[in-house]
């Protein structure tokens, strides 16, 4: 039998406010343990939470930019579970009357857009985390994170393949990036997934019993918890088992999820309105202040990079999957006005160089100018391409000019036909029984001369001009 996987995302992002949710303890990463806490925050006896506006306007950004219908009111609900990193007993989220909800955003797979339903998205507050000690039954928890401002948002079950579930995870991250909202940094946890996954009978219109894999926080991780738990899934039920609704978790090192509890429903947490805080109203007013802010997004950006630079669909996806790339992009297109090319270059040698040092597009050893510079060199045949990863290879080590390298290293290509035919003719005549075999019809040697005339000039003749004059001279 064929089985369809039928695949939900509940995606938690950090925002990146000052302050948490309903106190005004810091929100920053990596101090030490239990020194961002308050009465309020630990769920001290007599403490009243108070709403942290920005964190308000961050979620009306994300409802926005994901096309949600905005409800002008929702209400705070207490979830309540009991679990060592939560103090109070209960966490402060939304439920019944989420502020934002029906919403979508589109997705791109081989080339064919697909639309992802949003079910809604809800602020609520951060736990605290759990520190478990290797050698001992001991478990550390530190209470900083508790209370830091999350967004929720939850997908509809439109995900058909984990391939789905990345392009929707790297999008939703895109997206959150360029509102500026969250950094989306999965190493810390500032941006992590819990997958609901089921798989039904192809055609079936009915859903199969499902499973939920949490705290899946890199692109790699859900993507193989994915694959690993629809191949379980299709094993039981070709073995006539029965899948169990439960939560798992997944183990990156065995590559495998591991059972971890039966699955909640939402009775489970008994719900209830929260009685300290009065429920959210927001009006249009507040609704089009924060509409009139938001920045040009992904799409929208993409759209205008094949529109206005020419580019394909793939090049403008890419460049537009963060605005650090995009404007490093339209930096360098402004001091050297040929799209194709810096595009090649930016998701090639660029992205190849900070790749293996490990940094981002902002902390490029090679500035958007002296890209363009080198760019402009060999568009006005100064130097070859090949000179060129030289140049570049030296930039990236120095941060000077590529024109200033090319001068001090005498690397200015040769464009003198008189010059360039002489190797040529010396090439050629050192390699008889190659152009005889040419001539004969092994044309592929053709290449072979070409490499040959380079490395006799050191790569510095022109490229185009040693092509040229091999033509004429093996055609005699």
């Amino acid at each position: 039998m064929t089985y369809e996987p039928v695949i939900g995302l509940e995606v938690h992002a950090q925002l990146k406010t000052k302050t948490k949710i309903f106190c005004n303890c810091s929100t920053s990463f990596g101090a030490p343990p239990n020194t961002h806490t308050c009465p309020v925050c630990l769920g001290m006896p007599g403490v009243l939470p108070v709403l942290n506006k920005k964190v308000v306007e961050y979620a009306l950004c994300m409802g926005l930019a994901t096309n949600c219908t905005i409800n002008r009111e929702s209400r705070f609900a207490r979830k309540n579970y009991f679990y060592p990193d939560l103090p109070k007993g209960y966490q402060i989220s939304q439920y019944e009357l989420p502020i934002a909800e029906n919403g979508c955003i589109e997705i791109e797979i081989d080339g064919h857009p697909k639309r992802i339903g949003i079910t809604r998205i809800h602020m609520e507050e951060d736990a605290g985390k759990l520190s478990h000690d290797p050698d001992r039954p001991l478990s550390k928890v530190d209470f900083n994170r508790t209370g830091v401002p999350l967004i929720e948002i939850v997908s509809e079950p439109d995900i058909r393949t984990p391939e789905e579930a990345g392009a929707y995870l790297r999008h939703l991250r895109s997206i959150v990036r360029y509102l500026g909202i969250s950094d989306g940094n999965m190493e810390e946890g500032s941006f992590r997934c819990d997958a609901n996954i089921s798989i039904r009978p192809k055609g079936s219109e009915t859903f199969g019993t499902r499973t939920e894999i949490k705290n899946l926080n890199s692109f790699k991780h859900v993507e193989s918890a994915l694959c690993f738990e629809i191949d379980r899934q299709k094993e039981i039920l070709e073995d006539g088992g029965q899948i169990i609704q439960e939560t798992r978790l997944w183990d990156p090192v065995k590559n495998k999820s591991i059972s971890m509890r039966g699955k909640e429903e939402a009775h489970d947490y008994r719900y209830f309105p929260d009685p300290d805080l009065l429920p959210l109203v927001i009006d249009d007013d507040w609704i089009n202040s924060v509409r009139k802010k938001l920045p040009e997004l992904p799409d929208e950006k993409k759209k205008r990079f094949v529109d206005e630079y020419s580019l394909p669909s793939y090049d403008s996806g890419f460049l537009t999957s963060s605005h650090e790339l995009a404007d490093y992009f339209e930096e360098c297109v402004t001091q050297f006005p040929n799209p194709k090319p810096v595009s090649n270059w930016i998701m090639g040698s660029l992205l190849g160089l900070l790749n293996a040092l490990g940094k981002p597009i902002t902390e490029s050893p090679v500035s958007p100018g002296n890209l363009a510079q080198l760019l402009k060199l060999i568009d006005d045949n100064i130097i070859s391409g090949k000179i060129a990863k030289t140049v570049f290879d030296e930039m990236a080590q120095t941060g000077r000019a590529p024109e200033e390298i090319v001068k001090e290293k005498g690397l200015v290509q040769v464009t003198d036909e008189s010059a360039i035919k002489a190797v040529v003719v010396k090439v050629l005549e050192g390699c008889s029984k190659e152009v005889e075999d040419y001539k004969n019809g092994k044309t592929k040697l053709f290449g072979f001369f070409v490499g040959q005339v380079m490395k006799e000039t050191k790569g510095k003749a022109n490229p185009k001009i040693v092509n040229q004059i091999l033509k004429d001279l093996l055609k005699t």
